[in-house]
């Protein structure tokens, strides 16, 4: 998957990913919105939602921008999140990947949106602003 060019846009919100007791319900705020990730293991429940949802008192990390791999993806591709996810390490910039049933979203913090973004570009991939 290497030498092919992935096509990425950002989502115009800012997230947060908080972290809830595993046995916590499942709050109303967590599933406002027109993109949010909730996955509940042993050891916790973790939310990736708009930040803007998230009442001050979870613990959380704010500030983090999503950029999504245009889809759908056949299974059968291999080496998507590795295409991305190696240059950015190669860079320093963090990410936080999350993948559904047709595609793959790369969160990385704010402040490192514009170097992301120009990590990506530089590896063959193209990243645009949602809507264009």
């Amino acid at each position: 998957m290497g030498s092919h060019c992935l096509q990425l846009h950002v989502l115009s919100e800012t997230f947060a990913i908080c972290r809830l007791p595993n046995d916590e319900l499942m709050p109303g705020w967590a599933v406002a919105g027109r993109f949010y990730s909730i996955t509940r293991t042993d050891d916790e429940l973790s939310i990736v939602c708009p930040e803007t949802n998230v009442p001050q008192s979870v613990t959380c990390e704010r500030g983090w921008r999503c950029m999504k791999v245009d889809g759908p993806m056949d299974f059968s591709l291999t080496g998507v999140l590795s295409s991305l996810a190696g240059p950015l390490a190669d860079a320093k910039v963090s990410i936080f990947a999350l993948s559904t049933y047709d595609t793959d979203y790369l969160l990385v913090r704010a402040a490192d949106l514009g170097d992301a973004t120009a990590v990506l570009r530089r590896n063959g991939h193209e990243v645009r602003a949602e809507g264009t």
